[in-house]
């Protein structure tokens, strides 16, 4: 999520660890058949509105406590230790805003609207689509860690890449977080 020479040092996201109380809500007009469902590791992410489509790459924690960023540039990732896309509670997908000075995955992240879509395929053969409520940008040393690990009384997704001025040290000033709720499952 930073442009660096080689691999890029992992931003500073957030512990990855829930917190906080269940948050109540959603997306209006939520279709009742997306109830959350059981856990399935995600294959692929699709975001229309900005032509991304991805393969993904398994996301932990570093030694530090912070999540890993993808080492693929052009790839998205999952958080593992967090819920599944479309299971309750908050998925994370995060993925590279450029790599090397070149464009990467989340290139155009910060470009999505409330009401745009976010489909996840899985591995149980299930798409689940979500609907963005809300893109907000951070200063990384301000990061809602609560605000985007905290547990859900619903299926969430958050999209989260790099974004703002870019530093010598080769570091972005700020995160974009994309706040979406489960509105359908197939």
């Amino acid at each position: 999520m930073t442009e660096s020479a080689g691999p890029e040092a992992p931003a500073v996201i957030g512990t990855g660890r829930p917190t906080g109380a269940p948050s109540t809500g959603g997306s209006p007009g939520a279709d009742p058949t997306a109830a959350s469902l059981d856990r399935s590791a995600p294959t692929e992410v699709h975001i229309p509105a900005i032509g991304v489509s991805s393969t993904l790459e398994d996301l932990g924690l570093d030694r530090g406590g912070v999540m890993e960023t993808p080492r693929n540039p052009g790839l998205a990732g999952w958080y593992t230790p967090g819920p599944t896309p479309g299971q309750q509670g908050p998925a994370v997908i995060a993925g590279h805003v450029t790599w090397n000075g070149d464009r990467s995955i989340f290139y155009r992240l910060a470009e999505l609207s409330a009401g745009d879509t976010v489909t996840v395929d899985r591995e149980d053969g299930r798409t689940v689509t979500f609907t963005v409520d809300r893109v907000e940008q951070y200063p990384k040393n301000e990061f809602p860690t609560v605000d985007v690990y905290r547990n859900l009384d619903h299926a969430g997704l958050r999209l989260i890449t790099c974004a703002g001025d870019y530093s010598a040290d080769g570091r972005y000033a700020d995160n974009i977080v994309v706040y979406a709720t489960l509105t359908h499952a197939q």
